[in-house]
């Protein structure tokens, strides 16, 4: 068991800065989780998003790079918002697993979506634009974690969900009628 209780604020706060971090902090506090089971989830989980990395491309064959986006993180953030309902251990880590499974491929489709949207000469730039923002507000998660842990423990999570929910709909709505340059033209029925 993680010895939550003997830790400083100092320790528990080096916890909290980032987010798999400020996971094990949460449930070794909310479900007294053991390291080796909260090692086991990590293990798990980094496991099914190498596996939806891979996965990714069949799904965009099928349904599109849009949907592929939006409707796997969609899904995948409803399960993050929902972690911290989820009555018992074995459900907060089924949960989580599920949306290992799906929460990374956008990340595939996203790139292949830009690099398409874009001419051939501005693709560097577009992928360094598109990364740099993505890493330009990634530290406010953690210090917006740590301020929303006063009002609850759970708060981070349910923020994070709705706030990436918020963005998969926004994706849709801005870019659903979209047509790529790589689309093949649309059947007209004479």
């Amino acid at each position: 068991m993680l010895p939550w209780s003997c830790c400083s604020a100092g320790e528990r706060a080096v916890w909290r800065r980032r987010p798999q971090a400020y996971l094990a902090y949460w449930l070794g506090i909310h479900y007294q989780a053991g390291t080796a089971s909260i090692g086991l989830l990590f293990a798990g989980c980094a496991v099914l998003q190498t596996a939806s990395f891979l996965l990714a491309p069949v799904i965009a064959a099928r349904i599109g790079l849009l949907p592929t986006m939006v409707f796997t993180h969609l899904p995948a953030n409803v399960m993050l918002a929902a972690v911290p309902f989820a009555p018992s251990l074995p459900l907060a880590i089924a949960l989580l697993l599920g949306r290992a499974c799906l929460s990374s491929m956008d990340v595939p489709a996203r790139q292949a979506y830009v690099m398409a949207m874009v001419p051939p000469e501005e693709r560097t730039a577009a992928a360094a634009i598109t990364n740099t923002a993505r890493y330009l507000t990634r530290p406010l998660g953690p210090a917006l974690a740590g301020v929303l842990q006063s009002i609850s423990l759970a708060a981070p999570f349910l923020l994070a969900g709705v706030t990436k929910i918020g963005y998969d709909l926004a994706l849709w709505r801005i870019f659903r009628h979209s047509r790529l340059p790589t689309d093949p033209p649309p059947n007209r029925a004479h």
